[in-house]
């Protein structure tokens, strides 16, 4: 296990790829213009040390508070916008997952909605859509980021460099599990809202009304099948796509990364998020089902879910359509997180980086 001091400097080269490219420096030219290069010589280290990225102007530094900062808001985006965007569709699948009689498939489903509920019964609980996982994006991708460091710190750089995998599931489901609690509140009235016609409007009504309902505690009366759901797809949305990007510029992409052009990137980022998308899908399926059916009816259980809908349907019911809405939904975070990245001077997502050289003393 190497010393903190050590450890910031060496980890992230291995897990992150940067246009902050490090390279050795002559720490006589860090010193300031009065400075003489003998002083500097002098008052520097006699050991060779490490720098991971040199600050530079109008850029925010790597692992820094406005890093993480940008991260979280690049999460918000992401996934809030992305979501929101999705709304008919989701109406849909949940539909289809509570009632399949009525909503038999996407096609009729989207034609019932169209017919009791006209155009506008389309974007039906799209603001806590939107609160919701604005909410869930920033946990999601802020302390991913976090994690992802964090965890490798521990681990030293030799291991985070053979274990990097490893460091991917844990530092995504330890997000997660943060990332859900801020999301459950808004998607239990999202469900109630969009599965029970005349229920409320939205969330000004439908907040105060399903607390009054089930009380301030049923608001989270989901939470652990959304964890479920979305801790194993999270961490499947992160690994794979991480794995996938790497292996596209390693196999698919003769250009080094940090010399491809950023549409390029920034097109890799959609195209391995929609993979993972779909990979995410299927993982995550049964408790997605599950939730959906806990948060239409009142004082169900699991076991009411599994004896209604069948460990078959658990994995099925709604599946082909929440493969199309996740990967499309994946896809478009990973493109807008990195391009909000790329907007505020940080390096894409993902991609093997070179290691940092030490500096000769």
């Amino acid at each position: 296990m190497a010393f903190s001091s050590d450890r910031q400097s060496l980890i992230p080269s291995y897990l992150y790829s940067s246009s902050f490219t490090s390279k050795p420096l002559n720490l006589h030219k860090m010193a300031s213009p009065s400075t003489t290069p003998a002083a500097a010589a002098a008052s520097a280290p006699s050991g060779g040390f490490m720098i991971q990225a040199p600050s530079e102007p109008g850029k925010i530094e790597m692992y820094s508070s406005q890093f993480y900062a940008a991260c979280t808001v690049g999460g918000i985006l992401s996934c809030g916008l992305t979501h929101m965007a999705v709304t008919p569709l989701d109406l849909v699948k949940c539909n289809m997952q509570i009632d399949p009689a009525k909503y038999k498939s996407i096609s009729s489903g989207f034609g019932v909605l169209l017919k009791e509920q006209g155009v506008k019964g389309f974007f039906r609980g799209w603001v806590p859509t939107l609160l919701g996982y604005s909410a869930q994006g920033a946990c999601k991708f802020g302390f991913y980021e976090f994690f992802k460091k964090y965890y490798s710190d521990l681990a030293g750089p030799e291991n985070a460099a053979k274990y990097k995998t490893l460091i991917y599931l844990a530092g995504s489901a330890s997000a997660e599990l943060i990332a859900d609690v801020a999301l459950c509140p808004m998607e239990a009235v999202k469900v109630r809202v969009q599965t029970q016609p005349g229920f409320a409007r939205g969330l000004s009504d439908g907040f105060p009304k399903f607390v009054r309902s089930e009380g301030a505690l049923g608001l989270y009366k989901g939470l652990v099948p959304l964890w479920g759901r979305q801790i194993p797809y999270t961490m499947m949305k992160f690994a794979s796509f991480e794995t996938i990007v790497e292996m596209i510029y390693k196999h698919a992409i003769p250009t080094p990364k940090n010399e491809c052009s950023k549409p390029l990137q920034l097109g890799v980022s959609f195209g391995g998020g929609y993979i993972a998308g779909v990979l995410c899908a299927i993982v995550s399926h049964p408790a997605d089902n599950l939730v959906s059916f806990l948060n239409n009816a009142k004082g169900a259980t699991v076991g009411d879910a599994v004896k209604k809908i069948g460990v078959v349907g658990l994995f099925t019911r709604g599946l082909p359509l929440r493969i199309v809405m996740i990967g499309t939904l994946t896809g478009a975070q990973w493109g807008i997180y990195d391009a909000f990245k790329v907007f505020v001077g940080l390096p894409t997502t993902g991609g093997a980086a070179p290691a940092a050289e030490p500096i000769k003393a």
